[in-house]
C-alpha cells in the first residue's frame, strides 16, 4: 500500500530530490499552500497503472451498460461482422 505525504509547495523547489524519492517509493505527496492542499503527486510509473485501470474500467462500465441494454426485448442488434466492417471503415476514414 502506497503511503501519503503531505509536504508545502516550496518542497518543490527546495526539497526536489526528496520529493521525487518518495514518489519512486510510490508514495502519493500532497502539495499544500499556505496549509491547504492544491495538488496531488505521483510517479510515471503509478499514472501509467492509474490510466490503464481507468482504461480497464471504461470498459466494464461500458460492457455493463450494453448487457443492460441487451435485456431489453426490444433491443436492435447487429451482426458482429457487420460492426467490425464499419469500423474498419470510419478507422480508415481517419488514417488509423
Amino acid at each position: 500500500m502506497s503511503k501519503t505525504q503531505v509536504r508545502p509547495s516550496r518542497d518543490l523547489r527546495d526539497n526536489y530530490a526528496d520529493v521525487v524519492k518518495s514518489l519512486k517509493e510510490h508514495a502519493h505527496v500532497i502539495i499544500t499552500n499556505n496549509g491547504v492542499g492544491e495538488a496531488v503527486l505521483i510517479g510515471i510509473k503509478d499514472f501509467e497503472q492509474y490510466e490503464e485501470y481507468l482504461h480497464r474500467r471504461f470498459i466494464y462500465d461500458e460492457l455493463q451498460k450494453s448487457k443492460a441494454k441487451m435485456s431489453d426485448p426490444n433491443a436492435v442488434t447487429h451482426d458482429a461482422d457487420d460492426v467490425h466492417a464499419e469500423l474498419e471503415q470510419i478507422l480508415g476514414a481517419h488514417g488509423l
